[in-house]
């Protein structure tokens, strides 16, 4: 079981943590939402609990709950910047098997 940062995305997770001044890592989660059934949560993460997966990837830790782990198993993070107005994370999901028109959630 693993959750993976491309080099960009750690690099940018890094710099959103040094700029708060505080946090260890990413958190990623899942939600219930959208058209297709979920959607993602990105959030800092200040803790690690008795119920998180930490997975490192190039300097930069991503904090998962196991129960959100079997939605995201096997995904790889990127973090494109394509111009001034339209950057972010992009979330690479081997589970999913659909996701809505508008690309805001999925199912698995």
């Amino acid at each position: 079981m693993a959750v993976t940062l491309t080099p960009a995305a750690a690099e940018r997770v890094k710099t959103m943590l040094a700029k708060r001044g505080k946090g260890i890592g990413m958190r990623l989660g899942v939600k219930k939402s959208g058209c297709a059934g979920y959607s993602y949560v990105v959030d800092f993460a200040d803790e690690v609990g008795e119920n998180d997966e930490v997975f490192e990837s190039h300097g930069a830790k991503v904090i998962v709950d196991r129960d959100a782990l079997k939605f995201v198993d096997g995904m790889t993070l990127d973090y494109v910047k394509e111009s001034l107005l339209n950057e972010g994370f992009e979330f690479h999901n081997p589970n999913v098997k659909d996701s809505c028109g508008c690309g805001e959630s999925f199912s698995v």
